[in-house]
């Protein structure tokens, strides 16, 4: 299947969705980092919940040539990128038909330098399918996060790179 954002005026929608304090917010921030590097209009969106507590956390992100709202429309996710496992079948009802789940055990966390990491290697394997240059979203990662964890990141970026593979096309 190409690439949804190659289509000149195709707006890719790409729903984050986890737990309070598993980087759901800050990830949507890499991903709209990403695309508005590469000159695309980039829509964000964010619904906390309880995320304080753990609770339920999205972020909607839209980008494309031109983007109009920042709610990606029930159902018409193109990505759905799910950082907790109790979370998949909360947000499935997002994506389109023969859109794209990138799940949490996607990633063997055992293989991160970090378990933090996890919503960075899940971006890795999201940035698989999107045409977005590879230098723009470790652009995008460096911008988003303090040098301290940037060698720590970009190695979890890789990794989930390399684990797109086994995702169905």
């Amino acid at each position: 299947m190409p690439s949804p954002n190659k289509a000149p005026n195709k707006v890719v929608n790409v729903v984050i969705a986890g737990l309070g304090g598993q980087g759901a917010l800050k990830a949507s921030d890499i991903v709209a980092a990403a695309a508005f590097r590469c000159g695309l209009d980039v829509k964000k969106s964010e619904i906390h919940g309880m995320s304080q507590r753990g609770g339920s956390v999205t972020s909607d992100i839209r980008f494309g040539a031109e983007v109009f709202s920042p709610m990606v429309p029930p159902g018409e996710a193109d990505f759905l990128v799910v950082l907790a496992p109790s979370q998949v079948e909360n947000n499935r009802w997002q994506l389109r038909p023969g859109g794209t789940l990138i799940p949490p055990d996607l990633i063997d966390e055992n293989t991160l330098r970090s378990k933090k990491s996890l919503n960075v290697a899940l971006l890795g394997a999201l940035s698989a399918w999107l045409d977005l240059p590879e230098e723009q979203w470790l652009a995008a990662i460096r911008g988003n996060l303090p040098e301290k964890l940037h060698d720590m990141n970009l190695n979890a970026f890789h990794k989930g790179r390399e684990a797109a593979a086994r995702l169905p096309r």
